[in-house]
Formats: structure tokens, C-alpha cells, sequence
């Protein structure tokens, strides 16, 4: 199987500041959702949220949007859970603004979106695009996506964020050779977020990325959590280890996801999906116990193993 051998992830582990001698700060709280800190403010967030690439990239028909309409219901059942989306991501950000309009779920969710352009005006012009295809005039979260004009673009959030039109400002990019970069950012600029790629398949972060994040007092959103479906990939047909059941884990989504939101560095993990019921599925990954790092280490060997 591709990915990390046990002793690259034992020295990741090490990293990141776990023991697996001694008790961890990934220790679970039996609660029915789990929340994590933004580290800037202290709100929470549930662990798990949602990515809306690809999935929300559909046509105006009442047919097309009608399983985003569910997800995005059944997202909104857990107050400020956190919708992901960008004006890469074709006609996403319209889909989720008019679908958050008619199902009246807009105050129910924690809407992020990105910057993806060279300059300030035509920056400014597309988060202002972004505002009206969202419908609103405020937004929790924007991020400079993919590393782009980044400095430019920062000092514009920097300045709403001032202002009062946006919350919260961080970065973003989804593989591992962005992430020198991605830490240089961190190191100079003061942000709220940094989005990055994070799974069983790519633990890469957890060497350093992850612990400059909280050395920062950086909220972290972990994409492709299921390695754009590799991981499922790897275990279809192959039943569940019976010593996952402690956790509640009862799918391999919950597998993959437990593994991801119980680093003490991630807040939140952003799946996506347009399906309600794998909806559900991934939110049972933010209930109930999450791994601490002997479990952890075991569910990694185990994936390995397959």
C-alpha cells in the first residue's frame, strides 16, 4: 500500500508532540458532538464540517440540487458547523447560497470561501462576487487559496477584517509540496486558519506543519481527509478491525475521520460529499470518543497492513 511505513509515522508522531507512554491530549470527551477551539478566539467549531469541490458544482434544476440540499440540512443539524467552498469550485458558492436561503439554515452554518486571483482590485472583485453569490454581506472565513498573491491578499482581509466583512483570514493549498511555503506564511503573517491536506494516506503535516500551527495559535482545516477516495479505495469489502468499536466507529469513513480530528493540531476536518446519508455517516466521526495516540499509531499500522 502506498503512503507512510510504521517508523516514518512513529517519527511523525514523535513530531507532533505525542507520547504513546503516557496519556495525550487526544483523550476524547464523551459528548454528543465534539467540538474544538479556534485557537484566535476561542469559538468553537464542530469537528466536522464540509468540503464542497466537485460535489456542489451543479445546475440551477430543482433535480440537480436536490441531494446538496440535503447535505446542506443535514449540516446545518449541527449549529456553526463549517461549509467549505471557492470560486474555483465552478457554480459551488451560488448552489450554497441560494440552497442556505430557501432552507433557512444561513445562521446555522460557519460559511468559508477563498481568494483565487493575481492582483487587489480583481481580488477585491472576486470576494465581493463571492458575498453576493453567497448572499450576504459578511462572512466567517476567508482564505487566500493555493498560496495565490498572497501577501496582496492578505492585506485586504487584513483591512475588512478591520472593517467588520470578514471574521476570520488564513491560507490554503491540498498537497504536500506546498507546505514550506505554507509555513513561511504562518511564521510571518498573524492568521486564523490554515487549510491544508491531512488523512492517513498523507500525514505529512502532523511533522511540522501541525506543531507550528499550534505553536501559533493557528486553526487548522484538514482536506482530502479520505485521500480524494483512496482510502475507501483500499479497504472496499475488507470489514472494519472489531477494536475500533471502543470509539463508536462504525463505517470507515468514521475510521479515516476519527483519525484525522483526534490530532490535537486539526479543529476541523471538511469531507465532502452530496450525499445526506454519508453526511450523517461523517458526522458520527465528531461524537463521542475520539483515539489518543496508542490508538492512533494502531489505526495507522492497521491501514497499512491491508
Amino acid at each position: 500500500m502506498p503512503g507512510y511505513k510504521r517508523r516514518d509515522f512513529m517519527k511523525l508522531l514523535a513530531a507532533s508532540g505525542l507520547s504513546l507512554a503516557a496519556p495525550s491530549a487526544l483523550i476524547a470527551q464523551e459528548a454528543p458532538t465534539i467540538l474544538k477551539p479556534i485557537p484566535s478566539t476561542g469559538e468553537e467549531l464542530p469537528v466536522i464540517g464540509l468540503g464542497t469541490s466537485r460535489v456542489f458544482e451543479v445546475g440551477p434544476g430543482d433535480f440537480e440540487r436536490e441531494g446538496p440540499g440535503e447535505v446542506l440540512q443535514t449540516l446545518a443539524g449541527v449549529p456553526n458547523s463549517m461549509m467549505d467552498t471557492s470560486p474555483m469550485y465552478g457554480s459551488a458558492e451560488t448552489v450554497v447560497g441560494d440552497l442556505a436561503a430557501q432552507l433557512g439554515v444561513r445562521d446555522r452554518l460557519f460559511f468559508a470561501t477563498k481568494v483565487w486571483i493575481q492582483g487587489r482590485e480583481q481580488g477585491i472583485a472576486q470576494m465581493q462576487e463571492s458575498m453576493r453569490r453567497l448572499r450576504t454581506d459578511r462572512l466567517d472565513l476567508i482564505q487566500v487559496h493555493n498560496l495565490v498573491d498572497t501577501a496582496t491578499h492578505l492585506r485586504t482581509l487584513r483591512d475588512w477584517k478591520e472593517e467588520g466583512r470578514v471574521r476570520y483570514i488564513g491560507i490554503t493549498h491540498y498537497h504536500a509540496g506546498a507546505h514550506e511555503g505554507l509555513m513561511r506564511v504562518m511564521q510571518r503573517e498573524r492568521l486564523d486558519f490554515v487549510q491544508v491536506n491531512y488523512s492517513l494516506l498523507e500525514p505529512e503535516a502532523q511533522e511540522r506543519l501541525l506543531p507550528l500551527a499550534q505553536e501559533r495559535g493557528i486553526a487548522i482545516i484538514a482536506n482530502r481527509p479520505f485521500a480524494r477516495g483512496q482510502l475507501f479505495r483500499i479497504t472496499k469489502g475488507k470489514p472494519l478491525p472489531p477494536w475500533v468499536a471502543e470509539l463508536g466507529i462504525a463505517s470507515w469513513a468514521q475510521y479515516f475521520l476519527k483519525f484525522v480530528v483526534s490530532h490535537p493540531g486539526v479543529t476541523v476536518a471538511i469531507p465532502g460529499t452530496s450525499k445526506a446519508r454519508h453526511m450523517r455517516d461523517n458526522q458520527q466521526a465528531g461524537t463521542g470518543r475520539l483515539p489518543d495516540a496508542p490508538m492512533r499509531e494502531r489505526m495507522f499500522r492497521y491501514l497499512q497492513s491491508l
